[in-house]
C-alpha cells in the first residue's frame, strides 16, 4: 500500500526486521536499493518515511509484498504477546490490543524477547509432575527445540543455500521416481565408502538409523518404510557433501549452547534431505500441476505424506513462489511436536490447537483427508486440511501412534487446491476457531475450557449456558 499525502509511512522496525531476516547488512541492502547506507539507517530509525519509490524498489528487488510492510502489526505476533499477558501475572494491567500492536511497531525485537523470556520462565516454574520448581537461574533460555523452531521461522522455513546445494545434489544423482535410494545408496558407497544395512528392529532396540565412524556403516531399521529409508541415506549424503554449508549455517545462527547447536545441524541437514529428494522447481512445478494432490506428489518423488507436507511450507524462493502453507502435528493428547510455516502462524504458541479445527477428527478416520475453512478472531480465513500420519512402524506389542497433520493457507489461495474443487469460495461455509482459550474471547463457545484472561466468569445458579465458561462482557 503506497503511502497517501496526508499519511507517512514511519516503518523502521519492519525494514530493520526484513533486513536482518534475510541476513543483509544496511550496507549490502543500500546497495540493491540504490539508496546511500545514511539513508537507509535513517530509514530503519524512523527519522524518514517510507516513500512510494522504496516501497517499489523493496518490492522489486525482494519479491515480497509490501502490504506486509505497511499493514497492522503481525498477526502471529500479537497473538503470542497477547496471550503471554493473559497469564494471571499480568491480569491487573489489562494492556488493550491497540498498546500490543504498538509495541510491536515499534520495537518487534525487544517484544519477542519478552514472550522467549515468558516462555523460558513458564517451563522452570513446574517439574514433570506439575509442581513448582526451583527459581529460574541467570542465563536460563528457551528450550533448544523452541529455539530452533524460531530460527527457521525468522527465515521464514526457507533457506536458499541449502536449496541450492539440494539441486545440485539431485541432479547428480538423476534422482528418478522411484531410483533415489539406489543412487544415494552407490554414491555413499563410492564416494564416501560408507556401506548400508538393513538391520532387523529387534538388533537395534529404539534406533531408527545409526551410523557406525568405525565400520563406516549406516545401519537402518527395518521399522523403516521406503521413503524413511530414502530420506535417512539423503540425510546421511547431506552430512558428508554439505558438512561445510551445514556448519556454517550453525555457526552463523548463533545458536546459545551445545544441544541446541547440535538440533540446529540435525535440522538444517533434514532441510537438506528434503532438498535432494523434492528439489524445489521441479517439486513446485508438480505441486502447481497437480493442484497440490498431495497423494500424487509424494508418489512422483517417492516420499512420504508428512514429507512432500513439509516440503511445501518451504516454498518461498523469490522468484518462484509456493502458496504459503502452515503445518501443524499433533498427538491424540493435542500435544505439539511440529509447527512450520511459510508465513505467519495463526495458532497459539503455547496452549493447544482449537478443538474446532478439524485437525482432530483425522483421529477417528485415519488416512482419510478432513477438508475445513476457518476463520480467525481477526477476521482472517484460511483453507486448511488434515490427515493421520506415522513416523515408524510399531515395534512388537506397541500400540499404533497416529499423529495428525494439519496444514492451510490463506482461504485467497484455494482456488488452485484440488481439494477445494466442487466447493463455493464464494459463500464458503465457515468454522469459527481461535488460539488458546485464555486469549480466545468468542463467546457461547461449547467447546471452551476456559474463560479468558482478563475476564471474570459470568456464572448464575439459574442459568446454564452452551459454553462451560461464560465470561463478563461477551
Amino acid at each position: 500500500m503506497a503511502p497517501t499525502p496526508d499519511r507517512k509511512l514511519f516503518l523502521g522496525a519492519r525494514l530493520r526486521r526484513l533486513r536482518r531476516d534475510m541476513g543483509l547488512t544496511q550496507t549490502r541492502m543500500a546497495q540493491e536499493l540504490a539508496i546511500s547506507p545514511s539513508y537507509l539507517n535513517h530509514l530503519e530509525r524512523n527519522q524518514r518515511p517510507l516513500t512510494a519509490q522504496i516501497l517499489l524498489r523493496l518490492a522489486q528487488t525482494y519479491d515480497i509484498d509490501v502490504r506486509s510492510l505497511s499493514s497492522e502489526a503481525d498477526i502471529a505476533g500479537a497473538q503470542d504477546l497477547a496471550e503471554v499477558l493473559a497469564d494471571p501475572l499480568f491480569r491487573d494491567l489489562s494492556v488493550p490490543r491497540h498498546e500490543i500492536g504498538e509495541i510491536l511497531e515499534a520495537a518487534p525485537g525487544l517484544a519477542e524477547a519478552f514472550v522467549r523470556l515468558y516462555r523460558a520462565h513458564g517451563e522452570r516454574r513446574f517439574d514433570g509432575r506439575g509442581r513448582p520448581s526451583a527459581p529460574m537461574e541467570a542465563g536460563g533460555s528457551i528450550t533448544p527445540s523452541d529455539w530452533v523452531s524460531d530460527h527457521f521461522q525468522a527465515q521464514r522455513n526457507h533457506f536458499p543455500e541449502l536449496e541450492e546445494l539440494g539441486e545440485s545434489l539431485a541432479a547428480e544423482l538423476r534422482a528418478e521416481p522411484h531410483g533415489f535410494f539406489d543412487s544415494a545408496r552407490r554414491r555413499l558407497l563410492e564416494s564416501h565408502g560408507v556401506q548400508v544395512r538393513i538391520t532387523p528392529s529387534d538388533l537395534v532396540a529404539d534406533l531408527v538409523r545409526r551410523y557406525d565412524h568405525h565400520r563406516r556403516r549406516l545401519i537402518l531399521s527395518e521399522r523403516l518404510d521406503a521413503a524413511g529409508r530414502a530420506f535417512a541415506l539423503a540425510y546421511q549424503l547431506g552430512l558428508f557433501e554439505g558438512d561445510e554449508l551445514l556448519s556454517t549455517l550453525v555457526s552463523r545462527a548463533g545458536a546459545p549452547d551445545l544441544p541446541t547447536e547440535r538440533l540446529l545441524k540435525v535440522s538444517l541437514a533434514n532441510y537438506l534431505a528434503a532438498a535432494e529428494m523434492m528439489p524445489y522447481e521441479p517439486f513446485r512445478a508438480y505441486c502447481e500441476e497437480t493442484g497440490y494432490d498431495m497423494e500424487r506428489v509424494r508418489a512422483r518423488f517417492g516420499v512420504g505424506f508428512e514429507q512432500s507436507c513439509h516440503r511445501l511450507t518451504t516454498l518461498s524462493r523469490p522468484t518462484a513462489r509456493g502458496i504459503p502453507f502452515f503445518m501443524l502435528r499433533v498427538d491424540a493428547a493435542g500435544n505439539t511436536s511440529k509447527r512450520f510455516a511459510a508465513g505467519a502462524f495463526p495458532f497459539s504458541r503455547f496452549g493447544g490447537v482449537c478443538p474446532r479445527w478439524r485437525v482432530h477428527a483425522a483421529f477417528r478416520s485415519p488416512g482419510r483427508i478432513f477438508t475445513q475453512i476457518v476463520e480467525t478472531p481477526e477476521g482472517q480465513r484460511y483453507f486448511t486440511f488434515a490427515r493421520t500420519v506415522r513416523r515408524v512402524a510399531p515395534a512388537p506389542g506397541e500400540d499404533e501412534a497416529d499423529l495428525s497433520l494439519g496444514m492451510g493457507c490463506e482461504l485467497k489461495y484455494a482456488h488452485r487446491l484440488a481439494y477445494a474443487r466442487g466447493l463455493d469460495l464464494d459463500r464458503p461455509i465457515i468454522s469459527e476457531i481461535g488460539p488458546s482459550c485464555r486469549i480466545c474471547e468468542r463467546p457461547a463457545c461449547p467447546t471452551r475450557a476456559s474463560e479468558p484472561g482478563g475476564r471474570s466468569l459470568a456464572v448464575d445458579v439459574f442459568e446454564k449456558t452452551v459454553s462451560p465458561f461464560p465470561f463478563a462482557g461477551a
